[in-house]
């Protein structure tokens, strides 16, 4: 199944990175395979923004799962999104769940989840997880496995 790339904000197209995460830049595409049920994830193990009080770097792994409905997020365009974030003064619940939001509001899944795993500064890590439904049944749903974290091993 080909796809028009005019189409798309982003995709086949030059990249610029963004200043702050802006929700536009984001493409969904249909959903090639709408009428079966089956979970996305990705894992972005490399996610960066900014303490808005210090301005130091955070770091995170994102772990998003999703059951796509009519409509599936275009890779390079969530990317680009992302990193919207690396200048962006923001707490790390603020991050995890306005990402969350934005995708839930542009796909309209039936079900999403996001894991937030903050590393630590200050001795503390932040996890942050959140969820739209119960977990869908009759569906492989990959386990969030997620270690906690024990210093320098």
């Amino acid at each position: 199944m080909g796809y028009n790339r005019d189409k798309f904000k982003s995709l086949g197209k030059k990249s610029s990175f963004l200043s702050n995460p802006d929700k536009s830049i984001l493409d969904k595409k249909p959903n090639p395979h709408s009428n079966t049920k089956y979970c996305v994830r990705f894992t972005c193990p490399e996610f960066t923004s900014i303490c808005p009080v210090t301005s130091q770097p955070d770091f995170a792994k994102l772990i998003i799962d999703y059951v796509p409905n009519k409509f599936i997020v275009e890779s390079k365009s969530f990317k680009l999104y992302l990193t919207g974030y690396r200048n962006h003064g923001a707490f790390h619940e603020d991050c995890t769940i306005s990402i969350a939001n934005d995708l839930k509001n542009l796909l309209k899944p039936y079900w999403l989840r996001i894991a937030g795993i903050w590393y630590p500064r200050g001795g503390i890590p932040i996890d942050v997880f959140w969820q739209t439904a119960k977990e869908p049944r009759d569906l492989f749903i990959p386990v969030l496995n997620t270690s906690p974290y024990r210093g320098r091993d």
